[in-house]
């Protein structure tokens, strides 16, 4: 035994061993080991006093795993004696150690155990663990009070279903601890166990309330730490609770708030605690900001404290001619308070953020240090996403204000002016553009010819990408000549300064630019193509070399996307080229690394040919599709991490954590990602372009993007998956309906599994969509009555989040720090809602376009939520898509829908003038479809809404823009009760009135119904329509030239034909044609001389 001891003291060494190959051998040796006898080994070598340090620490960290990943394989196959043996040894080794380090890694072995023995039912089955932990918190020896603390800061819930019972005694043990300042580490450790108790139960009030008095004495402890420049867990602490549960917070927020900007304030701390205290403010902020904002009076303090460490730059001779743009040093000042004004404008908004941020400004704008103008400057880039509504305002002085330093002298200061345009253009486009696109483009312009400064340069032209990416197409093109211009000088520059120097960092942003620029400008690129497209395939063909591969990526995304801007036809005449050059990277993708960037840029250039080529792009399906699948297939590196592995993996900037709670943390490498997102989008592409040319993939892209429903990793990801399916459908319909019958029956339980468990609100809504969708081409039958069920259950479940979440807003609204900036967000969060009750909507519609009445007993388990959601007292959202599904229910039952009526059709009747246009909306079409479909039995309440329907129509405002769409839905439910429902109507009465109503040019759909009830009565040659002497001929051309001009209607459909034929026919009396067409305005005029001839 002693000597199995010895050897594995040895293992223990070896494992902890600088060489690589000695190490990995161990490990081996230490896997193959019996886990119970490793077991023994580990206790031993712990409790072992003669042995090292170093050795006593490695079995302490090992045995701790071992309790944390194979507790359920190695614990219950112990003897009951045995497992109280090793629970006796773990907490007398607690009370007898005398190496504090030691001490507390045992105390995390014995957490781990008291952790892993609370059972299902929240029972502790370790009782004595507590009884210690009491013990040791009330030892006169501090060492064992840190002790008690280390196990329960571990493992916060160590109390189980007992916690009610010792809720006190852990109170008066927490209060007795944070005032035991004399041993700093007892109270700095009491601190952390304060935060992880209140973190472990943020969701009861009653604990939250009962621990609020702690607060003074943690800040007490958190200054005393600050002042030692001690432990910055404590304000990590801080930051943790302002996260989970800040109300906690509240009651000391006077104090809390001025500590933070104390320690924000002190040059003389470190740069990590001040970025700590910022980080707690702006913490609070984001997850409480109108508890911050009752607390304004601090902001005037807090926002010049915030640009000062914007202020804290170095000078860097060679800043400027850096051929390699490194990303700025995240963990510096000024980058950690650029990144805080962002988030503290987006979380506490503009009316409380800006004009303290403007007050500043000028100052700092005006001084002769480079550093206060860039910091003002990029003070500006950062607040226009949260201060939008307030910056819009004054955007002509905040312009005239930072366009002058686009000629600064310093070089720094010219690049934050770029970064602040370019910045601006994306907040606030297009208006931005449409205000100031002259001013702006002559700037971007000029900053672009400095040469000497390379990397000011290549931000002129990065800014120039903002203000293309959202300009309209006709700003842009005034200024395509001077723009193509000045992108084929410096792109020659360049290139020859590439071939002499080596330097790229421009050229490759002057060709993303150029890119930019084609995709807005479109077919009125074309007359540019033949200057750039040889360079661009000569830089693709030749750039080869490894530190070239992002300059020929962003070549190959240029190449594509002028492709697409300037067509088949235009591109036609190098897509050969093109497409071999882009085969030849394919062929050599295989030796790529997988984070080469050549490979996303190549898979989102094969998606644009394809756009282009259509059906062409078959071909190149069996080249193309290898990297593609290979992309939307990585699996992302994952690990769940404890304390120790964490601290040293938690700055890796290649890997993203979640904490799963109790010194445990879920990591995955995002490495490769966007790529797989991006791979996973362009499949969708190909599977929407090609159709049944995609179908031989079919099978192997299904069985890809089924199971990435569920990709919790990546949103992105999910989307596509989601958006692919109804698209992959419609390409296997070629291979026969038991081929599509299977390729369903393997995508829907997944997909009713994913819109169960999807958490994301973004998300949902994708799901949905690609039910409706999918249930839409596969018709009836598609859905097993068990899948029926199913769909129901989360349907409902869906309702019931919904009213619950309106329910929490309305609870919000009372609390005592709303305001008319919570309200904004409460209202966002009502829009995010009412779009998955959209979609909701749209999977109704679905099943009732294709299943008809058959669907009405699945309907009505769903009912109630939809009678619900018409009631007076929801909001306005809830009964649009209410009114939306009774149209369906109306629309596609017909007569049988009248059983329902009870339930809908005097909400209906109200809504007909509801004060929200999309209710009115709603409501009129329901009319509409009530009188076309329902039959008889619904006459009397066709008459009953008729004039409900003529008070809209012919109300003051009833054509604005807001209010057109109800109205015109209206005027089309009038024609239907006219034409299909009007036995208890005088429609003579009508019709006189009716010719007022005309024109309707923006609800396409309706149009078709009101224009062919208009052509019905003028075969009939109906005299209410034509009037005496056929006086309102001129305003029925006038409302068909309308149609004609704003492409109301397409000419393949036949009411566009009658329409015509109204005017030709009308065309035959030369005088009257004439008198029709001079009440016309002139783009009507050239709008029917053009299909006149």
């Amino acid at each position: 035994m002693a000597d199995d001891q010895a050897k594995f003291e040895l293992l223990l060494v070896n494992l902890m061993s600088s060489d690589n190959d000695t190490r990995v051998k161990s490990e081996e040796v230490y896997n193959a080991i019996d886990n119970i006898k490793k077991l023994e080994l580990l206790l031993s070598s712990l409790r072992n006093g003669s042995t090292s340090l170093e050795n006593r620490s490695m079995s302490c960290i090992l045995l701790r795993r071992l309790f944390c990943n194979e507790f359920t394989t190695v614990w219950p196959t112990l003897e009951p004696d045995i497992q109280n043996g090793i629970k006796a040894q773990l907490m007398m080794s607690v009370r007898e150690e005398l190496s504090p380090p030691i001490r507390k890694k045992i105390c995390e072995v014995v957490a781990e155990l008291a952790r892993n023995l609370i059972g299902e039912e929240n029972d502790m089955m370790w009782p004595e663990v507590l009884k210690f932990m009491f013990e040791c918190a009330s030892s006169p020896e501090p060492g064992l009070r840190e002790a008690a603390l280390n196990i329960f800061s571990s493992v916060p819930t160590i109390f189980g279903n007992q916690q009610a019972h010792y809720l006190d005694v852990i109170k008066q043990m927490l209060l007795q601890c944070l005032q035991d300042r004399a041993h700093p580490m007892v109270c700095f450790m009491a601190v952390k166990c304060l935060a992880a108790f209140v973190i472990a139960n943020d969701k009861d009030q009653t604990i939250l309330n009962h621990y609020k008095d702690l607060v003074p004495a943690m800040m007490d402890a958190m200054v005393d730490s600050v002042s030692a420049q001690d432990d910055d867990d404590l304000l990590k602490c801080l930051i943790e609770l302002a996260e989970s549960t800040p109300k906690f917070l509240r009651p000391q927020m006077e104090n809390i708030i001025p500590f933070c900007l104390k320690v924000l304030s002190d040059a003389n701390l470190g740069d990590q605690w001040r970025q700590l205290a910022m980080e707690a403010i702006v913490t609070l902020s984001e997850t409480a900001p109108a508890m911050v904002r009752k607390f304004g009076k601090f902001i005037p303090l807090l926002v010049p404290q915030i640009l000062a460490l914007m202020v804290d730059l170095e000078e860097e001779e060679d800043w400027a001619v850096q051929d390699d743009q490194d990303d700025e040093d995240n963990d510096s000042n000024s980058v950690a308070a650029e990144s805080a004004l962002d988030r503290l404008a987006c979380a506490l908004g503009g009316k409380t953020m800006l004009p303290h941020i403007l007050a500043n400004i000028p100052q700092m704008l005006a001084s002769e240090d480079w550093r206060y103008r860039h910091a003002a400057l990029m003070a500006i880039s950062a607040c226009g996403e949260g201060c939008h509504t307030h910056m819009e305002q004054m955007l002509q002085n905040i312009t005239d204000g930072i366009l002058p330093f686009f000629k600064d002298p310093h070089p720094r200061v010219r690049f934050a002016t770029c970064n602040a345009v370019g910045q601006m253009c994306t907040d606030f486009g297009p208006t931005f553009q449409k205000k100031f696109h002259e001013k702006l483009v002559s700037e971007l312009l000029h900053i672009m010819d400095d040469d000497a400064n390379p990397r000011v340069q290549a931000h002129g032209a990065a800014a120039l990408v903002n203000f293309s990416e959202d300009c309209p197409k006709n700003i842009l093109v005034q200024y395509l000549d001077p723009i193509v211009q000045k992108l084929e000088q410096v792109l020659s520059r360049k290139f020859k300064e590439l071939l002499e120097k080596g330097n790229k960092l421009v050229l490759e942003q002057v060709v993303t630019t150029l890119a930019s620029v084609a995709d807005t400008a479109e077919e009125k690129f074309i007359k540019y193509y033949d200057k750039f497209m040889p360079c661009l395939k000569y830089i693709v063909q030749h750039a080869v070399q490894i530190e070239l591969r992002l300059l020929r990526g962003k070549t190959i995304e240029c190449i594509s996307l002028i492709g697409l801007a300037v067509g088949k036809e235009k591109f036609g005449q190098d897509c050969n080229d093109v497409m071999q050059l882009l085969l030849k990277t394919q062929t050599e993708a295989e030796d790529l690394p997988d984070d080469d960037p050549q490979i996303s840029y190549m898979i989102s250039a094969w998606a644009r040919m394809c756009k282009i080529l259509g059906a062409e792009f078959q071909q190149y399906l069996p080249l193309v599709m290898g990297p593609v699948l290979k992309a939307a297939s990585l699996k992302p590196e994952v690990a769940v991490v404890d304390g120790d592995d964490m601290k040293v993996m938690e700055n890796d900037a290649d890997w993203q954590f979640v904490t799963l709670g109790d010194q445990q943390s879920f990591g995955i490498r995002t490495a490769g990602l966007d790529e797989k997102a991006t791979a996973c989008q362009m499949l969708v592409c190909y599977a929407r372009e090609l159709k049944e040319a995609f179908a031989a993939y079919t099978e192997e892209v299904v069985q890809l993007m089924v199971p990435l429903l569920k990709f919790y990793f990546q949103d992105d990801v999910r989307i596509a998956a989601s958006e692919s399916l109804p698209y992959l459908i419609d390409c296997a319909k070629i291979r026969g309906d038991q081929y599509v019958a299977q390729m369903w029956s393997f995508i829907l339980p997944s997909l009713l599994n994913a819109i169960e468990m999807e958490a994301e609100k973004e998300v949902l809504p994708e799901h949905l969509n690609s039910l409706g969708k999918c249930v839409e081409k596969l018709g009836k039958g598609c859905i097993t009555d068990e899948h029926l069920a199913k769909l129901v259950e989360i349907i409902n479940k869906l309702f019931t989040d919904h009213f619950q979440r309106q329910e929490e807003r309305q609870e919000k609204r009372k609390d005592e720090d709303y305001d008319e900036v919570l309200e904004e967000t409460l209202l966002d969060e009502d829009d995010t809602d009412v779009y998955v009750l959209s979609k909701i909507s749209d999977i109704i519609h679905a099943f009732f376009g294709t299943h008809k009445v058959e669907f009405l007993p699945v309907f009505e388990q769903m009912m109630p939520n939809f009678v619900k959601l018409l009631s007076a007292d929801r909001p306005w959202p809830d009964k649009q898509w209410a009114l939306c599904v009774w149209d369906d229910v109306i629309e596609h039952t017909g007569p049988h829908s009248i059983k329902y009526q009870e339930y809908f059709l005097r909400h209906l009747m109200e809504y007909v003038c509801d004060k929200m246009p999309e209710v009115r909306q709603a409501a009129g079409y329901g009319v509409g479809v009530m009188a076309q479909f329902g039959g008889e039995q619904y006459a009397s309440a066709c008459a009953e809404a008729l004039p409900k329907l003529v008070q809209v129509i012919e109300a003051e405002e009833s054509k604005s823009p807001e209010n057109v769409n109800a109205t015109e839905n209206c005027i089309s439910a009038v024609t239907k009760i006219c034409k299909y429902n009007s036995s208890k109507i005088n429609v003579d009465e009508i019709i006189p009135r009716f010719v007022n109503w005309l024109p309707v040019s923006e609800d396409e759909d309706e149009a078709v119904h009101i224009y062919g009830y208009m052509c019905d009565l003028i075969d009939l040659n109906h005299h209410g329509l034509l009037g005496e002497n056929s006086q309102n001929l001129p305003k029925i051309v006038r409302s068909i030239a309308e149609v004609i001009q704003k492409e109301t209607l397409s000419p393949d459909q036949e009411i566009y034909v009658r329409l015509l034929n109204i005017v030709k026919h009308v065309q035959t009396n030369e005088a009257i044609f004439k008198a029709c067409l001079l009440e016309l305005p002139p783009l009507y005029q050239e709008a029917l001389s053009e299909v006149l001839r």
